[in-house]
């Protein structure tokens, strides 16, 4: 049909304005009921969008250490040089004759009366046979043969041997003269001598007087009687001078800043830095005497990219989160 008669357009938009009249009223209901449903804290329908308080970020995952009792040993570091215990220097007993034979090489043993040397006779020159030989005066150890074969002798010319008395060394360190009263007889030292490794010994005399050029006082550190050990050797001591017991942190925990040592510790989930002086150093550990209790949680591996207040998740490696 082409056209429609007026009754029934009338009646199409009748239809069309009662359906949008329903669909207007079915959109407030819903909007009242979405009203109630959120003032009385039920969870909002799909398109419904809640308001609610922000949450605080978790914060991030930060790696820590629970601060500990350690005992530190409280040492001091010195350099010197191998040297004997005891040293014999000897002599020919008579004048002008030279030296046929060298009976002993550096570093052996010998005994008392035990020959090092036969010098050869001199035509014209009469002195008894036993004075031509040369021996050792005390048991030991040869430690230098100073003089050779056809080389002449005298009283007043250089010893031709250097013994060891009781093959025992020492090594003769230098002290700063701040530190020699730290520095006392019986203290127990290790000491790394070059070419051997490290032995064990102790402080066994103390110079009483400081040598005003250099501001430095000596002490010898026994090392015993060690056949490989040899004079003018390097060595370095580290004599303990006592120990210090306390709270402990790694040293991969402190920060130098223009303030001095800090540290950051965790609690209640917030960073705090704490200045603290620093004690004795040991096996990676560092002592902390002030600012720290044991059990406080510390940042294993501090840095700058943590700051006061920042809120974090602190776990202990191997064990997970830490509780606080």
């Amino acid at each position: 049909m082409a056209f429609l008669t007026r009754t029934t357009g009338r009646r199409i938009v009748g239809r069309a304005v009662r359906q949008w009249c329903r669909l207007i009223r079915a959109a407030a209901t819903f909007a009242i009921l979405a009203g109630f449903l959120v003032a009385a804290g039920a969870p909002a329908g799909p398109g419904i969008a809640r308001a609610e308080e922000p949450e605080e970020p978790a914060g991030m995952a930060v790696s820590v250490v629970k601060a500990r009792q350690d005992c530190f040993s409280d040492t001091i570091r010195l350099t010197g040089t191998v040297v004997p215990k005891e040293a014999w220097e000897v002599r020919a007993a008579v004048e002008g004759p030279r030296v046929g034979e060298i009976l002993v090489e550096a570093g052996d043993s010998v005994s008392v009366g035990q020959p090092l040397a036969r010098l050869a006779r001199l035509e014209g020159l009469n002195v008894p046979a036993s004075s031509l030989t040369v021996t050792a005066p005390v048991a030991g150890t040869v430690g230098r043969i100073m003089t050779q074969v056809g080389a002449m002798v005298s009283m007043a010319a250089p010893p031709l041997f250097l013994i060891v008395g009781g093959g025992e060394y020492d090594l003769l360190v230098q002290i700063p003269s701040t530190r020699m009263d730290k520095i006392a007889v019986g203290q127990t030292a290790k000491v790394d001598v070059i070419g051997i490794g490290e032995i064990t010994g102790k402080v066994r005399t103390v110079a009483p007087a400081i040598d005003v050029a250099t501001q430095t006082g000596q002490a010898r550190v026994s090392l015993g009687a060690d056949k490989r050990l040899k004079m003018g050797t390097f060595g370095r001591a580290t004599v303990e001078i006592g120990t210090s017991c306390g709270v402990s942190v790694p040293l991969s925990a402190v920060l130098y800043s223009p303030v001095g040592p800090v540290i950051q510790v965790v609690r209640n989930n917030r960073v705090e830095t704490r200045p603290v002086p620093i004690g004795l150093l040991s096996g990676g550990n560092v002592e902390i005497p002030q600012g720290l209790r044991e059990g406080d949680l510390v940042v294993k591996r501090a840095g700058t990219f943590l700051r006061e207040g920042d809120h974090v998740r602190p776990f202990i490696e191997d064990e997970g989160p830490a509780s606080e």
